[in-house]
């Protein structure tokens, strides 16, 4: 199942069947991270070659230490010689085999107890180390997984069509990213180490319980299958409730966007208290589902503790009669070579009862961890499903290089809509020719920013060409498309830092002097020096210091800067006065004398200055030439220019 299909499962209602995320479906999942987890594997292997290491040698330190505190110091058995040699003693500790033998004197005692404490002392500095280096590095490796599947994400984001970009919610897309894509951090620890280590953990417990008794180890197993049933049962809720978190808090970013987007038109209307309480309704909801998922969770584990609790108890109760009559443990002799325990007494008796209760807390940790690998997946596949995502635009097999110089562009019977029913170009015929400033002009909606937008392979015609010098658009690379044109649009976004870092967003290998010269064609130089810094200022979150016009000439210089063959300007003189206005397009009169510059414009006083004018109309160009030209013919234009000069001077 791809990403895509477990996303459709994931989307459905609140009453549909759970998400499935079967063995297979779980394993594909892994495997996909693969791409994310090979540029550090090597400090992957070194982690768990350290994890492994520190695993036995504690274990093997535990089992010294128990059986050398319990049968040896505080009951005074002779230790066995492997013993003897890790505590560096002599041959007099060491026990003989015989029945009679005696046991070890107080002071033999004591020192096999200090030797025990140096031990204990060098494992807890070992310890100390490993713990204060290891979740560092652990940290560093885990958070480099994350950055590569993050950058991907990203980068396939970019690459997504604006058709796709349209319907997506931008909150949705930050938490996919942010939140998401984290899963990938939790899981080789989560998914893979944790659950082997418990498994590893069970098993041991289960052999050494069997070690005392099999009827005991049998009997947790058989108290295992309850747990198993109720971990199986529960699964479904669990996966339905996790969906239904991260949708929650999906929609909870999205609207957190939503409002810091528009808090300017919030405030102008009054409209706090509204988007207080939209947001206080989606916080809600998404502490609700955070809540019913965990409480999925706990009453899971509680039952699984609970009859772990029982098995526990019927143990101790067991075992206790097994001390008192002195009974043998199943292999005691045959390994009394290695450990001590021949018979039932007290320190079997702990060390029986403590590996029950460590079993039991291994199959417990499986159950919950289990739980939370259903999350883990489901967060996957959520961070896949953007990557799965093919993008609509993209680049031929054997693309063809930019025409350079460019002499000519043509648009030929373009066709396209962003809906079947509703076609935005229906037929469109355009020529510009080098030199040429043209000009957009058309009712609102009538498609003019669509128009533009196809030239840079932003979306493609759904029938039609658009021929750069006889060379079809589609046989170019995107980048290369885009390399070669500049825009400025209409929304004038600007980013926090300098005035200069603005105008030469995007544009690479350029200088300070490259920047004055396009703030100089924009008409932005002059009021640039009279900042503060001048250059150099500051600018707030998206240019907040600035007036509009002052935004719409900056963002046309960054549009100069990059000293593209193909410029297109959308409403660039909107929120100038008229006398700037005049001198901006002389300045791009002049600029443009060897380039293609495209205007989408209403404004009347833009229009007659410019080359050509192509009037758009239901889909297609109605009218094309010069102001006076179509002025002189008394057709659809004259209508739209008497209409917008009506329309300027009615009170």
């Amino acid at each position: 199942m791809k990403a895509a299909e477990l996303l459709a499962e994931m989307t459905a209602p609140g009453d549909a069947p759970p998400p499935s995320l079967g063995a297979r479906t779980l394993f594909r999942l892994a495997w996909r991270t693969w791409p994310f987890i090979r540029p550090v594997l090597k400090h992957v292997i070194t982690l768990l070659a350290i994890g492994a290491l520190a695993g036995i040698f504690w274990l093997g330190l535990a089992l010294l230490a128990t059986d050398v505190f319990m049968n040896k110091v505080l009951v005074g058995d002779p230790i066995e010689s492997f013993q003897a040699t890790l505590l560096g003693l002599g041959d007099e500790y060491v026990t003989t085999g015989e029945a009679d033998e005696p046991n070890m004197t107080p002071d033999q005692r004591k020192t096999v107890r200090d030797r025990l404490i140096v031990y204990f002392g060098l494992g807890a500095l070992v310890g100390l180390l490993s713990l204060a280096a290891l979740p560092y590095y652990s940290t560093w490796v885990r958070h480099r997984i994350n950055q590569n599947l993050r950058v991907a994400m990203i980068v396939r984001a970019e690459h997504l069509s604006l058709k796709y970009h349209s319907h997506a919610q931008v909150g949705d897309a930050v938490f996919r990213v942010y939140q998401d894509s984290a899963m990938i951090v939790n899981l080789i620890e989560g998914a893979i180490v944790e659950p082997l280590t418990m498994l590893y953990a069970l098993c041991f417990g289960l052999a050494f319980i069997g070690f005392f008794s099999p009827h005991m180890a049998l009997g947790c197993i058989v108290m295992a299958v309850p747990m198993i049933w109720l971990t199986v049962a529960f699964t479904p809720r669990i996966r339905r409730r996790a969906l239904a978190n991260r949708v929650a808090n999906s929609n909870l970013t999205s609207r957190l966007q939503q409002a810091f987007a528009a808090v300017k038109i919030v405030k102008a209307n009054r409209a706090e208290r509204r988007v207080l309480d939209r947001f206080e309704a989606d916080s809600h909801r998404a502490l609700d589902a955070a809540f019913f998922l965990r409480l999925e969770m706990v009453v899971l584990s509680a039952l699984v503790m609970l009859l772990g609790g029982a098995t526990l108890i019927v143990a101790e109760y067991v075992l206790a009669g097994w001390v008192v009559v002195e009974a043998e443990t199943y292999l005691g002799a045959l390994t009394a070579g290695f450990i001590g325990f021949v018979v039932w007494n007290i320190g079997a008796f702990s060390v029986a009862r403590e590996q029950i209760e460590e079993t039991l807390g291994a199959g417990y940790g499986l159950v919950r961890r289990w739980c939370m690998l259903q999350d883990l997946f489901i967060g996957l596949g959520r961070a896949f499903y953007l990557l799965d995502l093919e993008p609509d635009i993209v680049d031929p097999p054997e693309p063809v290089p930019f025409p350079k110089p460019l002499a000519s562009i043509a648009y030929v019977d373009v066709r396209f809509a962003y809906e079947p029913e509703r076609r935005v170009l229906d037929g469109v015929d355009l020529t510009a020719e080098v030199g040429s400033v043209t000009a957009v002009v058309g009712a609102t909606g009538a498609g003019k920013s669509t128009l533009m937008s196809l030239l840079l392979r932003l979306h493609d015609p759904d029938a039609g060409r658009i021929l750069l010098d006889g060379i079809d658009l589609k046989q170019l690379r995107v980048d290369d498309i885009r390399a070669n044109t500049a825009i400025a649009l209409q929304k004038n976004v600007l980013f926090a830092g300098t005035v200069a870092d603005n105008i030469g967003y995007a544009a690479y290998g350029i200088t300070r002097a490259d920047v004055e010269a396009a703030a100089r064609v924009a008409c932005a130089d002059e009021f640039i020096r009279d900042l503060d810094k001048g250059y150099d200022t500051e600018l707030g979150e998206r240019g907040g210091k600035l007036s509009t016009g002052q935004r719409q000439r900056l963002s046309i210089a960054r549009a100069v800067v990059r000293d593209t063959p193909i410029l297109i300007l959308d409403e660039p003189t909107a929120s100038l006065d008229a006398a700037t206005e005049a001198r901006l397009l002389a300045n791009l009169g002049l600029w443009g004398r060897e380039r293609f510059v495209f205007l989408i414009t209403h404004r009347l006083s833009t229009i007659r200055n410019t080359d050509r004018i192509a009037f758009l109309e239901d889909g297609r160009i109605a009218e094309f030439g010069s102001h006076d030209e179509l002025m002189a013919r008394h057709g659809r234009y004259r209508e739209f220019v008497e209409a917008e000069i009506l329309t300027s001077v009615t009170p």
